[in-house]
């Protein structure tokens, strides 16, 4: 593969602050760090784990739109809202990251919106998962 492309959730986020919720490079895709926002209709619930869980679809959604899937992430950043959050989101990491095992850093910052708990940020590469 070769070019740049860009990909949208259609989140207003997006077009406000002039970033892509993806950007495929090459054989590379960088998806932006993703909170737990459900952007068909802009809502997000109090819950950390359904938060993690909705991150996890939406970066899915945009994987699938750059032809890869969570099995081809090679890099992955959490960004917590708390530090006592981990406990309780680090099994759905490894729910999801079952098989890719990508390298991970968790932190914990101060997010921009208080309702979010927490953000994920990944880099996947095409035909990573045919590698593993």
């Amino acid at each position: 593969m070769s070019g740049v492309r860009h990909i949208s959730s259609g989140s207003s986020f997006e077009a406000l602050a002039g970033y892509s919720r993806a950007v495929v490079d090459g054989d590379w895709i960088h998806v932006s760090g993703t909170t737990g926002f459900d952007y068909s209709d802009m809502s997000i619930v109090d819950d950390a784990v359904q938060q993690t869980r909705q991150c996890f679809s939406n970066i899915s959604a945009a994987l699938a739109q750059a032809g890869a899937s969570l099995d081809d992430v090679v890099r992955v950043r959490y960004l917590l809202s708390d530090a006592s959050l981990f406990d309780r989101v680090a099994p759905i990491f490894g729910q999801y990251f079952a098989r890719a095992r990508p390298a991970a850093t968790a932190m914990v910052v101060g997010l921009i919106d208080p309702r979010m708990k927490i953000e994920i940020e990944v880099t996947a590469r095409h035909g990573a998962s045919s590698e593993a």
